[in-house]
């Protein structure tokens, strides 16, 4: 993926929510992986926490993020599967406006190469909710990897060419009534 080093590099503020019934944060592996990379590339972790595999629970925390406007971006890891407590889509799905399927479509293409057919198991989704971007991950460290190094490293490097999603960031409200 082409990066220009003409152009500046833009860091997005990036909260992290970790899905689960079980971690915390001095066992959140994915969480840290997560965290570390976006740090890494150059962005802001705006905000990071552990939700439990509640709908309503993941909903008031994207609610809070997405209502927060010193957060652009909310990535979550955990929950994509299609177990009874697997909420996170459902969840997602109940504040974003308008949902990106290709990101989940290039997520389980990426992790075929690694996991082959049980990458069939992961819901991976993400959209956009007022002006604020949504990604969820599976739970595990390979899902983060493949989704942060394999999808969003790029596209939420304003650098990255012929596009990316950080371009987008200023428009992504304007179909809103600001009157």
């Amino acid at each position: 993926m082409p990066i220009d080093e003409q152009l500046p590099f833009k860091p997005v503020r990036i909260a992290v929510l970790t899905v689960s019934d079980t971690r915390q944060l001095h066992d959140d592996r994915s969480g840290d992986t997560l965290a570390q990379r976006l740090v890494d590339a150059g962005h802001i972790l705006a905000d990071r926490s552990i939700v439990p595999d509640d709908a309503d629970l993941i909903v008031a925390q994207l609610h809070r993020w997405i209502d927060d406007e010193q957060i652009d971006c909310v990535i979550s890891t955990g929950g994509t599967g299609v177990t009874g407590r697997d909420v996170t889509p459902e969840a997602f799905a109940r504040v974003w406006d308008k949902d990106i399927p290709g990101f989940g479509e290039l997520f389980r293409w990426l992790s075929y190469q690694s996991i082959g057919t049980s990458t069939i198991q992961s819901r991976a989704c993400a959209g956009v909710a007022r002006g604020t971007y949504l990604f969820a991950l599976p739970g595990s460290t390979g899902a983060v990897k493949d989704g942060w190094d394999g999808i969003l490293a790029a596209q939420l490097d304003s650098r990255h060419r012929p596009c990316n999603f950080v371009e987008l960031m200023p428009r992504l409200r304007e179909h809103e009534d600001r009157s």
